[in-house]
């Protein structure tokens, strides 16, 4: 944040910006930062993995494999869930139909803890479903399934 409000400065101090931007500039800083400090139980810190529903999955398994150098790192195979990667899930392939879509794409969040996320949710008007392994999906606005889980 440091580095921020010292760019606005020097952007000031340089003419850049006026004294009504600096100020909108730091104003809207500020709201950004209590906003986070207001709820952290979801602040989001990356794009955790990508869940894609496919027709063939050895081959969709074999794709991923040749083309990206990922490994397996784990299978539900009851489910027919094959999670690629690099020491970590980076794309889950799912056999399963309709094919060729993403199934959902997870969101990390930092200090993950399953009372205060499902909470929050809740007091957000999502209606978060448990996950077959690990934190929670809500919907977002086109009907897009969002997992939730500790970054």
């Amino acid at each position: 944040m440091e580095a921020i409000i010292s760019n606005l400065l020097t952007r000031f101090e340089r003419g850049a910006l006026s004294r009504r931007q600096l100020i909108q500039g730091l104003a809207m800083l500020a709201a950004s930062s209590e906003a986070q400090a207001q709820d952290p139980a979801l602040k989001a810190a990356k794009i955790d993995h990508v869940s894609i529903q496919v027709t063939d999955l050895p081959a969709s398994v074999a794709f991923y494999q040749k083309m990206f150098g990922l490994t397996v790192v784990g299978e539900d195979k009851p489910n027919e869930i094959v999670r690629l990667g690099i020491g970590k899930t980076l794309v889950s392939l799912h056999h399963k139909k309709p094919t060729g879509l993403v199934d959902h794409f997870a969101i990390g969040v930092e200090k993950f803890n399953k009372d205060a996320v499902t909470r929050s949710l809740t007091e957000r008007g999502a209606v978060p479903e448990d996950n077959l392994d690990a934190g929670f999906h809500i919907k977002d606005p086109e009907g897009i399934s969002v997992q939730i889980v500790g970054a």
